[in-house]
Formats: structure tokens, C-alpha cells, sequence
């Protein structure tokens, strides 16, 4: 039977992406991101091990896929924290999470035969047009934003990337919980080792930094879990369609938050994306 995106999944899935939202803004809010994100790391390494415990170790079949997918979220890591060096929240986010549905559809045509129906290839992109809408701050780009949405894409690219692995590595895992807590342990420790290397010890607990950091790495892991859970059991562009709506979580955030824009541009973009869920997922 093909995987389907039921209401079960389709409500998980909405709620990861509220999730992820929500960690990427404490990010945004931490001015050291090496330190945070090696709070996010420890987060992420402790409770991979934690699940192992009881999960064990997954299908040998899926270790190359999280080989692979380890070494492209550290890459994602890396340019995540370059686009918000670079850009606003409320601009970054939308761009670095609109670009990946799109190139997930066509992944997941190429390399896991899914192909979509008329009303969900539709809202796919019904969906990435509204998330294109909210990346734009005034309706076009200025050049003194090129570098920071160059940043921005090129992180996109690194979300479909790691996407499309881990999508095809969990259905080779023999279970879903197993192949993410590996997938923690594997990527958590990189931003640890390099933060010792780089910063004073003094750096790691400034300004609540452990507590923001630990925080977002929880979330982060429940956010992910989740995500790679619903991989195993719909379409790989779908629940990457539907996870993507937390960029209406991120617009809010920025506005709210960090004070950046919201206006009625904004608010018909989020009808946009509204409309793409149900399409995608009634």
C-alpha cells in the first residue's frame, strides 16, 4: 500500500513545524551560535543515546544514508548560522524552508518512484509560492540582501538534501525512532568538539546561553523525530510541503520578537500557504 498522508501524520507534521520555528528563533536570538549550537548538539546527542537504550541500533541498510545525512546537517548547521549572520529572521527563515518542498517533489519522483496526484502536486505548489510570497521583505530583493538570500537558498538546498536521505534511509531502518537516534549521536558532538576548540570556557554559560541552547536542542530533536517518523509512513514531498508551514510560526515570531514586519502582504502569503496544506492534505 503507498504511504499516505493521513490526518494523524498531516497534525504531527504541522506541529514540527511549529517546533522547528520556535528553536531556529532562539537561535536567532543568541548572538555566539557556535556555543549555542553546541548546547543544541549535547541536547541532541543525549537523547539519541537515551532512545538507543531502547530502540537499539537500526537496519544495517541504513547506515550509508546516515553517514551521509549526518555530514549534510552539519553542513545545513553551517549555513543556517550564515544566513542569520546575514539577514533577518523574518526574511531567512522563509527562503532557507521554501526552497527545500519543491526540490524534495522532484527528488522523491527521481529516487523513491513517488509520484502525486493532481490536488497535491497543485498544493505543493500553491504552497511554495506562498512561502516564496513571506521570504520577500518589500515584494522584490535589494541588492545588500543578495548575500544574505544566497546564504538563505543554499541552506534550502541543504534541508532537500538532508531530506531526501533521511526519507529513504528510515524506510530502510526497520525503525523510524532507531535511525534518528542515530542520526543524533552522530551530528551532535561536531559543534561540541568545535566550540571547546574555539571558545573560552566562560563563553559557554554567558547570558543563559545553556539554557536557550539545551532548550532548542529539545525542541530541535522533538521537531526532527517527529518529521522523520511521518517519512516512514507518507510521501517525502508532501510532509515536506506540510512541515514548511512553520514559516508562518517564523513570521510571527519575527514580528512579535525581533520587531520585523507583518504587514497585510504578509498576512494574504499565510492564506497562500493555508490554502496549499489543504490541498495537500484533505
Amino acid at each position: 500500500m503507498a504511504p499516505q498522508l493521513g490526518p494523524g501524520v498531516l497534525l504531527v507534521v504541522l506541529g514540527a513545524g511549529v517546533l522547528h520555528a520556535v528553536w531556529n528563533a532562539i537561535t536567532k536570538s543568541v548572538e555566539d551560535r557556535l556555543v549555542v549550537f553546541a548546547w543544541i548538539g549535547i541536547a541532541l546527542a543525549v537523547t539519541g543515546g537515551i532512545t538507543l537504550v531502547f530502540t537499539g541500533l537500526p537496519a544495517r541498510a541504513a547506515l550509508v544514508f546516515l553517514l551521509a545525512s549526518a555530514v549534510v546537517h552539519v553542513v545545513y548547521d553551517l549555513a543556517l548560522m550564515n544566513a542569520y549572520r546575514l539577514g533577518s529572521f523574518n526574511q531567512m527563515y522563509p527562503i532557507a524552508r521554501g526552497t527545500s518542498p519543491l526540490l524534495v517533489t522532484a527528488g522523491a519522483a527521481l529516487f523513491a518512484h513517488e509520484s502525486l496526484g493532481a490536488r497535491e502536486l497543485a498544493g505543493v505548489l500553491v504552497l511554495a509560492g506562498g512561502l516564496a510570497s513571506l521570504a520577500l521583505t518589500a515584494g522584490r530583493l535589494e541588492r545588500s540582501e543578495l548575500p544574505a538570500v544566497v546564504a538563505a537558498l543554499f541552506t534550502g538546498v541543504a534541508i532537500a538534501a538532508y531530506s531526501l536521505l533521511d526519507g529513504l534511509g528510515v524506510r530502510r531502518s526497520g525503525d523510524a525512532f532507531a535511525y534518528v537516534a542515530v542520526l543524533f549521536v552522530l551530528e551532535g558532538p561536531v559543534f561540541v568538539v568545535a566550540a571547546a576548540a574555539r571558545r573560552p570556557a566562560a563563553a559557554w554559560t554567558r547570558g543563559r546561553i545553556a539554557v536557550r541552547g539545551l532548550l532548542a536542542g529539545l525542541l530541535s530533536s522533538g521537531a526532527y523525530g517527529a518529521v522523520v517518523w511521518a517519512q516512514s509512513r507518507a510521501p517525502l514531498a508532501e510532509v515536506a510541503a506540510v512541515r514548511e508551514t512553520g514559516v508562518i510560526s517564523a513570521a510571527i515570531i519575527g514580528a512579535v520578537f525581533f520587531r520585523e514586519g507583518f504587514g497585510c502582504r504578509r498576512i494574504v502569503s499565510a492564506v497562500v500557504v493555508a490554502v496549499g496544506i489543504l490541498l495537500i492534505g484533505l
